[in-house]
């Protein structure tokens, strides 16, 4: 269940961010294939034909796919926030308040689903997954807060890396802007992870 809870949640937030209110296809590429099942469960959307034409003159690229919550999907998310919420981390003595677009949020989310189905290689630094969890959306900026050690980020940017190399290079380079630090394979000092068991190989 908490599988599905991060898709519908990575959905949510490519709705809130895209003009729209779909989620459009390069958004959630890594997610496809779990994207297909909650679809199959009546908890996604997917665009007709004439949607798909719509998103795509309004993006000025082809929408080969595009899904959006129904209303189930919708409620299985309200239900979640009903539940009694897990012991918030406490952020590190030495984190740094960390803001991302719903976008890199997305990206984020993305990035631990997949550590936790066990498809990534390299492991987030310890405890990005939870900050990830506790995120605190503020609606007034449209952020999302973080509090990331210097290790944290640096998985980050990994995590945005990784997005460059398959989809969107927008959320690495806003890190990058915003923070200083960019991901890069060949220098030792970018590599993510606190052990050395976590680098990419």
């Amino acid at each position: 269940m908490e599988k599905t809870l991060e898709v519908l949640r990575a959905v949510r937030a490519c709705e809130e961010d895209a003009q729209r209110g779909w989620a459009l296809d390069w958004s959630l590429t890594a997610l496809r294939r779990r994207v297909g099942v909650l679809v199959g469960q009546g908890l996604l959307v997917v665009a007709d034909r004439e949607t798909r034409a719509e998103l795509s003159a309004w993006e000025g690229r082809p929408v080969r796919w595009a899904v959006r919550l129904s209303a189930i999907g919708h409620d299985v998310i309200a239900f979640a926030r009903s539940q009694p919420a897990p012991a918030r981390s406490e952020p590190a003595a030495d984190a740094r308040v960390v803001e991302l677009l719903p976008s890199q949020m997305v990206v984020m989310q993305m990035y631990i689903g997949l550590f936790r189905a066990g498809e990534i290689s390299v492991q987030p630094a310890e405890g990005l997954a939870e900050q990830v969890r506790d995120a605190v959306h503020d609606r007034g900026a449209g952020r999302w807060r973080l509090h990331l050690t210097a290790v944290q980020m640096r998985s980050v940017a990994y995590a945005f890396w990784l997005h460059q190399m398959t989809g969107s290079a927008a959320g690495a380079r806003r890190f990058s802007r915003d923070y200083g630090l960019a991901y890069r394979p060949d220098a030792p000092a970018a590599q993510t992870g606190p052990e050395h068991s976590n680098q990419p190989r």
